[in-house]
């Protein structure tokens, strides 16, 4: 069932902003910041995923893992059949961005134009099947 009301809004409030941090997401690949189109790559999935939970008409949407909140989603819907990689996206979260987060060297250094790409493409994925599951 389609979100209806404010539920709707809240849908479309967060789905725009998962949309932009996906815009994002390939300028910054674009401009050579791997790191940082993986880490918003995860931003965008995760967004969409919390906009479908809103949408739903849940209150609270805490948490930034993609596979908790696609099993969360999956209680509503089957969304996480054909979305088995988008947990790849979990692996980016924490050492995209702080080079503790590597054994050595940092997210510069470490990631490049292919692990960019295929974040994009898994962010882009979660945010076509959200939309999707959002309009059934």
């Amino acid at each position: 069932m389609a979100a209806k009301g404010k539920n709707r809004a809240e849908f479309e409030r967060w789905m725009r902003q998962a949309e932009r941090d996906l815009e994002s997401a390939r300028s910054n690949a674009k401009a050579g910041f791997h790191e940082w189109a993986c880490f918003i790559s995860q931003q965008a999935a995760e967004k969409a995923l919390k906009a479908f939970l809103y949408g739903k008409g849940e209150r609270t949407v805490v948490g930034h893992s993609i596979l908790a909140l696609l099993n969360r989603v999956d209680r509503y819907s089957p969304i996480k059949k054909g979305l088995k990689n988008a947990k790849r996206l979990d692996e980016v979260y924490i050492p995209s961005r702080y080079p503790n987060g590597l054994e050595e060297g940092s997210p510069t250094e470490f990631y490049d134009h292919e692990d960019a790409k295929q974040c994009i493409e898994l962010a882009a994925l979660v945010i076509s099947r959200v939309k999707e599951q959002s309009e059934t």
